[in-house]
């Protein structure tokens, strides 16, 4: 969404075959296919049992953790208390992935909610993914130019990677200030609302995204979200004012590690070596990273079921709590030589060696 300019676009590039790449166009496994939607049929019900409690706890520790950092007068103290912060936002914030894919009657009250306690407070809210994250799993639109979440990351200059994740860490005073300054003058100033809108209201990485204006029951959506998180972000300028910068640096800090941790797992959630080109399913699917049991510290750095990115390509409508049995009744029924087993991976640092040593070999 914002930096992103920063990162080079590769021109076309050839895939070493010895580097394990495959063709884009490579055909798709009909019987994965078949298996995913019909072992599955029976879990793909979102429970709100699972969504409410794990959503307000994260949230409840993570603001607990932030408070008793900005108090702290011990410097280790407070430095253990925002790494735990840290984590329990970023599991709460990652629900809006989950309210992208939901049926919108599936779980009362959950998306006004998780905007009122983790959106708007830390400047996130859902519409900046909602209409947003849908397109990138468009059949057409995934790894090409259309495709707002997609970057041929393995096709870049071996630089471009640590840029990419360091970026994050201006993501919230960016979005201080967008809320602050740039939405409200927005209101006087509409190519300066356009602007914003296009370049700045959407979690994308495609330095080439423009999002289109909002409409209907979405864009008062949008206009109810905004206003809020203008109104909180003003609060928060304000109140330093009184109170002084150091809570609010605090904050800001520990959101910056929160933006990093994202940048981090979506580094590794595709193997990002497409060259533009619309892929099969199955293509998409290979082209997307599992980290299954027994990997232990995957539920940290991908929390709310992104352990299984590619199956979630498969199966998007399934809630992230079922996504731990659908990869066992998956893996048992097609075994360890399918393709669907071809997708799993044993953890962060080889994703992330294998991305490294692909951007040096272009």
């Amino acid at each position: 969404m914002i930096a992103q300019d920063l990162i080079e676009q590769p021109g076309p590039a050839k895939r070493d075959a010895a580097a394990g790449t495959w063709h884009s166009q490579i055909p798709d496994d009909k019987e994965m296919l078949r298996a995913a939607v019909e072992l599955t049929r029976d879990i793909a019900v979102a429970r709100p049992e699972i969504y409410w409690p794990d959503m307000l706890g994260s949230a409840f520790v993570g603001y607990a953790g932030l408070a008793a950092a900005i108090l702290s007068t011990n410097p280790l103290a407070a430095l253990a208390c925002g790494l735990l912060a840290a984590l329990a936002l970023y599991r709460a914030l990652l629900f809006i992935h989950e309210l992208t894919h939901i049926h919108k009657d599936a779980l009362p009250g959950f998306r006004f909610t998780w905007n009122l306690l983790v959106g708007i407070p830390l400047l996130i809210p859902s519409f900046m993914y909602e209409g947003v994250h849908t397109q990138h799993h468009a059949r057409t639109r995934y790894g090409t130019i259309d495709d707002p979440e997609y970057m041929p990351l393995a096709l870049m200059k071996p630089w471009s990677l640590p840029v990419f994740a360091l970026t994050a860490i201006l993501l919230p005073p960016a979005l201080l200030v967008r809320s602050a300054v740039l939405v409200p003058l927005g209101v006087v100033i509409p190519p300066l609302r356009k602007l914003v809108w296009e370049r700045a209201s959407a979690l994308a990485i495609n330095p080439q995204y423009r999002r289109r204006p909002p409409e209907g029951e979405f864009a008062r959506m949008v206009f109810w979200q905004e206003l809020g998180c203008s109104i909180w972000a003003i609060a928060l300028i304000a109140a330093s004012q009184v109170y002084g910068w150091r809570p609010l640096a605090i904050a800001l800090c520990v959101v910056s590690l929160t933006a990093f941790l994202n940048q981090v797992r979506t580094l590794v959630a595709h193997l990002w070596e497409n060259d533009g080109e619309a892929m099969t399913v199955t293509a998409q699917y290979l082209d997307s990273v599992n980290v299954p049991p027994p990997a232990m510290l995957s539920p940290l750095w991908a929390p709310v079921g992104l352990r299984y990115h590619a199956l979630h390509h498969l199966l998007p409508s399934v809630p992230y709590h079922a996504l731990g049995e659908c990869h066992r009744r998956l893996s048992a029924h097609l075994g360890r030589n399918s393709t669907y087993a071809r997708a799993g991976y044993t953890g962060l640092m080889p994703l992330l060696t294998r991305l490294v040593r692909n951007t040096m070999r272009v």
